[in-house]
């Protein structure tokens, strides 16, 4: 019962985690109609950025802050800079934000080196909680408390004001929104800012639980987050929180009982779904 309760535990943390990274992917590609191969770029920079800044200040919570606002900034920049012209054509969405991956892949190596660097958790974080007689390691239950926040307020967000309201029927009737003296575009750069700003703060989250931050960490989340996307669904919150769920409950039970099959199971699930259901789980027919 203990390794039970662990294990999931262990699961939920890791869905937090996933789910900061791919909400903003789906919020992106799903309100946007963006392939952005570059979203890694940022949960690897916002990874780098908190251990800079915790390590120079030794305040974890400035670290997070510094983070969400560099993965922001980088959002806002690549989406008017390299984005914003090419709307609506996929193939040159997918050159143009591979380049980027590699340009600011590449850019982390040269600022912080290619070894990876020690990620440390806060005083208050780094321990054990019991429960019920289980010993619980106090940050992953952390990332849980962190997921439920960040999950609510994207909900609260996109379904109970106005920005929510003026982004959703910009996807259905843009010409209509515009006609009302909307400028549309501002909102949806306010969306990518903040799906690149979730990212940083999931890479920022995820280094004190592996203890490094290391330039390949990007590429690596970046293709679990695609197929937490396709899993739940393309451009569909619920699916998204569901498909995360999935993949990190999934993921620690494999891994506890059967280690080498952790990335071929998220990989043959996906085929599974693309196969049955190549909507997602809670994607719509033809999005």
């Amino acid at each position: 019962m203990d390794t039970f309760v662990i294990l999931l535990i262990n699961g939920l943390a890791d869905a937090a985690l996933i789910f900061l990274m791919a909400a903003g992917l789906s919020i992106i590609l799903g309100m946007m109609g963006i392939l952005n191969f570059a979203h890694g770029t940022m949960f690897l920079w916002g990874g780098y950025t908190s251990v800079w800044v915790f390590a120079r200040t030794g305040n974890f919570w400035l670290g997070l802050l510094a983070a969400v606002l560099v993965g922001g900034c980088m959002g806002l920049l690549f989406e008017r800079l390299f984005i914003r012209p090419v709307y609506g054509r996929v193939t040159a969405q997918i050159l143009i934000t591979l380049g980027l991956m590699i340009v600011f892949t590449d850019l982390a190596r040269v600022i912080w080196g290619a070894t990876a660097l020690p990620a440390f958790r806060p005083a208050l974080l780094d321990g054990m909680t019991v429960i019920f007689g289980i010993r619980i390691v106090q940050y992953r239950l952390f990332l849980i408390g962190v997921g439920l926040a960040v999950a609510i307020g994207i909900h609260t967000l996109i379904n109970r004001t106005r920005i929510g309201m003026v982004m959703r029927a910009g996807i259905q009737a843009p010409e209509m929104v515009r006609a009302l003296g909307i400028d549309i575009v501002k909102y949806f750069s306010f969306v990518f800012a903040g799906g690149a700003a979730l990212a940083a703060l999931g890479g920022a989250l995820y280094v004190p639980l592996v203890g490094s931050v290391w330039s390949g960490m990007g590429m690596d989340n970046q293709v679990l987050a695609f197929i937490v996307v396709v899993i739940g669904g393309m451009g569909s919150f619920v699916g998204t929180a569901m498909g995360s769920l999935v993949v990190g409950l999934m993921g620690a039970l494999v891994s506890w009982f059967f280690p080498p099959a952790a990335v071929v199971v998220n990989v043959l699930l996906m085929a599974l779904v693309l196969v049955f259901k190549p909507s997602g789980l809670f994607g719509w027919e033809g999005k």
